[in-house]
């Protein structure tokens, strides 16, 4: 079995589709199970442009699939993987595009690098496109560093910024903004005080106006990650919630350090209890930003309103 991660660096729209539609018919040529997850006016394109083989291609929105970054590799590749087990997938995903935002961005970085050690000895291919000729030249840069090899005017060569995986990712482990002085705090230190923290994010999403499911989704998430605090970390932890424009935030601070940078990616063997927090709220909202060092972590949840 081989893993093939290639970065793809295009200019336009006749670039990107002379080196993704070559990707993809030589993928269904081969047998391969076939998934195209780009954002929807490159995935209008290449619908259309592949309509001949298209009853042999999964299609998805990755701007919808992919709003959080830390949702892709669990939600898009693995669950995809698992679907077509005992069969080589060849993928397109293209996670980073213009508008990504500056707070988006580096869990978007932090995913490419995972993926390399999420699927290192999978029989898979995964390419990735990178709109060279709009995104800023920092992206770009870092494509270079997170995929070990780089399609560039349609040839291939091994990237000299590759290196380990895991040391990449944690290149984009970074400090949080910090929290705006008037947001609602609520601390917590027992399983007793679990009820007050469902409340606490229940009445600060109502303020907000954010809709009553996507509420349920937050509280779900901002519970289990409130019990894996007193669970696994010492003295306790403290939720805060707030709003920027478009956006609420529920920010978890406590004192355990999360070791393992693929936490929240890769899913719970059936028969495992727990272990599941962070999973599901990568699956519920719609950006997770973590960093984590030896003294603490800090877990910020953004839901769009």
């Amino acid at each position: 079995m081989s893993f093939d991660h290639p970065g793809l660096l295009y200019e336009g729209v006749e670039d990107y589709l002379t080196a993704t539609t070559k990707f993809v018919r030589g993928a269904v040529a081969a047998g391969d199970a076939v998934l195209v997850a780009v954002p929807g006016p490159n995935l209008t394109a290449l619908r259309d442009s592949l309509s001949d083989v298209a009853a042999s291609v999964d299609f998805a929105d990755m701007t919808v699939a992919g709003r959080n970054p830390g949702r892709i590799i669990p939600g898009v590749l693995l669950a995809f993987a698992a679907t077509h087990a005992g069969r080589r997938v060849s993928i397109i995903g293209e996670p980073i595009w213009p508008g990504r935002s500056a707070v988006e961005y580096p869990a978007c970085a932090q995913h490419e690098a995972l993926i390399n050690a999420v699927f290192t000895g999978r029989d898979a291919a995964i390419l990735c496109p990178y709109d060279a000729g709009r995104l800023d030249a920092a992206a770009v840069r870092d494509a270079w560093q997170t995929h070990p090899v780089m399609i560039v005017d349609g040839g291939r060569q091994d990237s000299p910024a590759y290196v380990d995986p895991i040391i990449t990712a944690a290149q984009f482990n970074q400090p949080l903004p910090a929290v705006p002085a008037g947001a609602a705090r609520q601390p917590y230190s027992e399983a007793t005080d679990l009820g007050r923290v469902r409340r606490f994010v229940a009445e600060s999403a109502a303020r907000a106006g954010l809709p009553e499911a996507r509420a349920d989704d937050l509280i779900t998430a901002a519970n289990e990650l409130a019990e894996n605090t007193i669970v696994h970390t010492p003295g306790g932890g403290v939720m805060a919630m707030w709003t920027e424009p478009g956006t609420l935030v529920c920010q978890i601070d406590d004192h355990g350090h999360l070791a393992d940078p693929l936490a929240g990616r890769i899913p719970a063997p059936a028969h495992i209890e727990g272990g599941r927090g962070l999973l599901l709220a990568h699956h519920l909202c719609d950006l997770v930003r973590i960093h984590t060092t030896a003294s603490g972590t800090t877990i910020r949840l953004h839901m769009t309103l």
